[in-house]
């Protein structure tokens, strides 16, 4: 390029900016936009799964995150001294720190709370009179000599131990000390001794010299083995009855270590080393698996043992909990890849409408400047630099701003996302203005619907891509969206396909029936109806572009509301399930029964709206399954009720041997289910005085009226079946099913009337309402501590404290905003694109004497059918995209993943009309605006500024 040349470029580009600056500050501040959202997506990805992570391993017991690296005590066929001094804690201390730098990347020690000592792998009996027998069985006691004793603890009474002189593996004392919580439980005062029995010689003596507390209760240090800090009853393994004993650790003196070696607990070596998480990312997790892998199977194992010896082991439950982690990521990933393509691909149509208004604009000069002899090349060149310069620094300040504002990200990523951005805008932009110009054109062709028609090009076009939705969908329907490779990016890219062929047949179909409606209209008086449906026919603001954006961004907001609304819904119904009202009162045994005065204080507590007692028995032994006969007509007994039937064939018999009796009050039982959202419950067919009561072979036992659930009932049939109960045996008939009850989580139960049964005293009170938590548990506490209370308010906010899945739900609420706010400014565009023809069209039909009022209704009527059918089409293509990806799609990782006892059954997508409705709704409302203030501006200028002599519109 000439000097000369570069000395024209700068003053055309400074000129163009300064003749255009609101154009060129819009584009900026779209590009910015869109490049902030492109560069934060990873960043927020990476954050949520480095979070995951380490709170995965940080909330984990120690017992399973630390890394212990444990051999046996050394040789007998050694000196005494080297075994001796294998055990001191300054050679300790020197293999620990060996080992620590011999730990591979990303695995790195919290060295705060690294601790090594020797310890006594067998408890040693203690036959001390003083130390208390649950069932007349000495405890048992474990010995350790542990570093760090003082760092990590604080003396409450006595003194530290010590060793005045070196302990050997002779010595007959030593000193040690206790935890608080050992010595309430096992009664250890300071000053006590315990004799620690040796192999050949007299028992060591070890006097407690003080008693400690812990620091850090949950820490590493002393969780990593819980008997550390606090003494355990547990079963006699031995003892053909239930037999239990104490078992409690005595820490010894750091340099105490020596004198284990000469005991039959088989003494042991050992490091723990508690893992940092300070510096472990999301994308670390694959090669942190790995590290532990190779150092509890692997090279890392060889090197450990070339540092702590050949003897060595390495164990610790690090692998396990970074493959959960991995799994939930695995899991949740694909779910995130549909929101993302999603947006980015309203983000990518909204940039090229941008790019075609700006063409579309400019169209007459850069026209002017092709035929007056202006270079394919040369144009180009110089939309290309105006592009330049706007557009990169919008993408950097993007960029800046994600990386300021979304911390805890990889910066590559995001860096290659808004760069993508800044590449699309500007090839993007001076491509599609410039291929306009390939032929010079004289005035300006008209480009409405009459003259577009589809070439076989874009027929073949569209086949292919209706083709690559419908593999899409069908993949996505078949096997979901978990893939052994991850996330697919074709499945991924279901919604998308469905939201472009969406677009494209509504392209096709929607003048049909807008042309339909000018023929009554045109049989009415006045033009303004008929002009208007006829312009709106043919308007160029219903292109595929336009419709594309806007049915790409309903779509895509309409799925993450569902996703969204299928979370919240799924964590709903599993606290319902699992306390199966808003509260639950009951024992914490299960035959634990509920006193009268419980249950009137309670059910009088202020909030309470009705009270249901209901005894449950679990494990009541069923029958064998009813014969096919019996099967068959207890199916044809059904009364197709809703929910619940009377019919005992409604799913197949149960493999289940037992089952959950439920005895109830009918109507205050119902009452609940009614408020929990369960299927009505028919309270009248368990009277006992019923049709359904009646004698079973003439006999005198009374045959009560169950309801039961499918698989119990088609076990059962319809005949009278005899049942043995802890409350005394019965003989129920079956006369209908429900699919849930709201006192038991299992699948498998019988509902009866409780008042029928010998023992009919509640073991739990269901409660609906809103009662005071703290005046509950304070009523609940006035009978005793054997009494439990649930609320279903804090059931359902266990599932939202994991850091991944709520940085899940924060990116699909993300990509609803994003989304309605695209489709908004996709309309905005279209809008803005016919704005010069809709002001000249009203400058022309105010010469022919058209009002200002009858102006501003002709723009209002043209804009509002075509947003109507882009609303109508974006509602059509949101609810068709859920309806048909549901089947594939599971909500569990993102709903209840995590937490135990959550019901684990498929979560399935389910329409949100909020998500659906309400930017369907904006964009309507938005175009009637756009249009009403377009012609209260064109109504403020003179029809000669839109009229000139020559001009072609």
């Amino acid at each position: 390029m000439s000097d000369g040349k570069r000395a024209s470029e700068a003053p055309w580009i400074r000129t163009r900016l300064r003749t255009a600056p609101g154009a060129a500050s819009a584009l900026a501040v779209l590009v910015l936009v869109t490049a902030f959202l492109a560069a934060a997506f990873p960043r927020a990805v990476d954050a949520y799964e480095t979070k995951g992570l380490r709170h995965d391993i940080t909330t984990a017991a120690p017992s399973r995150s630390v890394v212990e690296i444990a051999r046996p005590q050394p040789g007998l066929e050694l000196p005494q001294e080297q075994r001796e001094a294998a055990t001191r804690s300054d050679q300790l201390a020197r293999v620990g720190g060996k080992l620590l730098k011999a730990l591979p990347a990303p695995l790195r020690a919290d060295t705060s709370s690294v601790a090594y000592g020797v310890r006594t792998t067998k408890g040693v009996v203690a036959t001390e009179p003083w130390l208390p027998r649950p069932d007349a069985v000495p405890p048992k006691l474990s010995y350790a000599a542990q570093s760090g004793l003082r760092e990590h603890a604080t003396l409450v009474a006595g003194a530290w131990p010590a060793t005045p002189a070196e302990v050997t593996e002779k010595s007959g004392a030593v000193q040690g000390v206790v935890t608080e919580e050992t010595a309430t439980v096992l009664k250890v005062k300071v000053g006590a001794t315990i004799a620690l029995p040796s192999s050949l010689r007299e028992p060591v003596t070890v006097t407690i010299t003080g008693i400690i507390a812990p620091r850090d209760p949950s820490g590493g240090y002393w969780s990593a083995d819980p008997l550390t800090r606090s003494p355990s009853l547990v079963p006699d393994p031995e003892s053909p009855f239930p037999v239990f004993f104490w078992t409690g650790t005595v820490l010894l003196a750091e340099d105490a270590g020596p004198v284990l070696l000469g005991t039959a607990a088989e003494p042991a070596l050992y490091w723990r080393v508690p893992p940092d998480t300070t510096a472990l990312t999301g994308p670390d997790g694959s090669r942190l698996q790995a590290a532990v892998a190779t150092l509890e199977s692997g090279p890392g194992l060889l090197k450990v043992r070339e540092i702590a010896g050949g003897t060595a082991v390495v164990s610790t439950g690090l692998g396990h909990l970074v493959e959960a982690n991995a799994r939930m990521r695995d899991a949740i990933s694909p779910v995130i890849a549909v929101a993302a393509l999603g947006i980015g691909s309203v983000a990518a149509v909204v940039l090229l409408m941008t790019g075609a208004l700006i063409a579309g604009r400019r169209r007459a000069e850069l026209a002017l400047m092709r035929s007056r002899g202006g270079s394919l090349r040369g144009i180009g060149g110089r939309l290309l630099a105006e592009t330049v310069v706007t557009v990169l620094p919008a993408t950097a300040l993007g960029l800046l701003l994600a990386t300021l504002l979304v911390g805890g990200g990889r910066w590559w990523p995001g860096a290659l996302a808004a760069a993508g951005v800044g590449l699309l805008v500007c090839v993007a932009l001076p491509l599609r203005t410039t291929l306009q110009h390939i032929r010079p054109v004289l005035g300006t062709p008209r480009e409405d619907m009459v003259s577009a028609r589809p070439s076989r090009r874009r027929t073949v076009v569209e086949l292919t891509l209706l083709v690559l939705a419908v593999a899409a969908v069908t993949a996505l329907r078949r096997r979901g969206t978990s893939t052994e490779g991850g996330a697919d990016l074709l499945v991924s890219a279901a919604p998308v396909l469905v939201a472009l062929i969406a677009a494209l047949v509504l392209v096709r179909l929607h003048p049909l029936p807008l042309r339909l409606a000018t023929r009554p209209m045109a049989r009415l008086r006045g033009a303004i109806g008929f002009l208007s449906l006829a312009r709106a026919g043919r308007s160029s603001a219903g292109g595929a572009l336009p419709l594309l954006a806007l049915l790409l961004a309903l779509a895509t907001a309409a799925f993450g509301g569902s996703v969204i609304a299928g979370i919240g819904d799924a964590r709903d119904d599993a606290a319902l399930a699992s306390v199966g009202a808003d509260a639950r009162v009951s024992g914490r045994s299960e035959r634990t029964t509920l006193p009268e005065g419980l249950v009137r204080a309670v059910s009088g507590l202020d909030g309470v709206r009705n009270a249901a007692p209901v005894r449950v028995e679990y494990g009541v032994a069923l029958p064998e399954p009813a014969s096919d006969d019996a099967a068959s007509d207890a199916t044809a007994d059904g009364d197709g009720g809703t929910g619940t039937g009377s019919g005992t064939g409604a799913g197949a018999a149960t493999d289940s041997r037992t089952a959950a009796l439920v005895g109830v009050d009918p109507a205050s039982y119902a009452r609940a289910a009614r408020a929990a959202g369960l299927p009505d419950f028919p309270a009248g067919r368990l009277r006992p005085g019923g049709a359904s009561a009646r004698h079973a072979d003439g006999g005198s036992d009374r045959v009560l009226p169950a309801i039961a659930s499918p698989g119990v009932a088609a076990r059962l049939g319809e005949e009278p079946r005899a049942l043995k109960i802890a409350s005394g045996d019965l003989t129920v008939r079956v006369v209908g099913t429900t699919e849930r009850a709201a006192a038991v989580t299992p699948t498998d139960f019988l509902i009866v009337d409780s008042r029928s049964l010998e023992r009919s005293a509640p073991t739990t009170l269901l409660l609906t309402g809103t009662p005071d938590p703290g005046e509950l548990r304070a009523a609940v506490a006035g009978n005793g501590e054997k009494y439990a209370v649930q609320l279903r308010s804090e059931e359902r906010a266990r599932y939202v404290d994991t850091p991944m899945q709520a940085g899940a739900e924060r990116i699909y609420l993300a990509a609803v905003a994003a989304g309605a706010g695209y489709a908004l400014l996709a309309v905005l565009l279209s809008l803005l694109q016919t704005a010069p023809e809709r002001k000249t069209l009203l400058a022309r039909l105010r010469t022919m004497g058209l009002t200002t009022a009858q102006g501003r209704r002709l723009l209002a009527f043209e804009a509002t059918p075509q947003a109507v059918l882009a609303a109508g089409g974006g509602l059509f293509t949101g609810w068709a995209t859920i309806a048909l990806l549901s089947p594939g799609i599971d909500l569990v990782p993102l709903a209840l993943a995590g937490v135990a006892g959550s019901d684990t059954s498929p979560v399935t997508l389910r329409t949100d009309l909020w998500s659906l409705g309400l930017p369907a709704a904006g964009v309507v409302a938005l175009t009637a605006a756009v249009a009403g203030v377009q012609a209260w501006w064109a109504s403020r200028r003179g029809s000669i500024t839109e009229l000139r002599a020559g001009d072609s519109r």
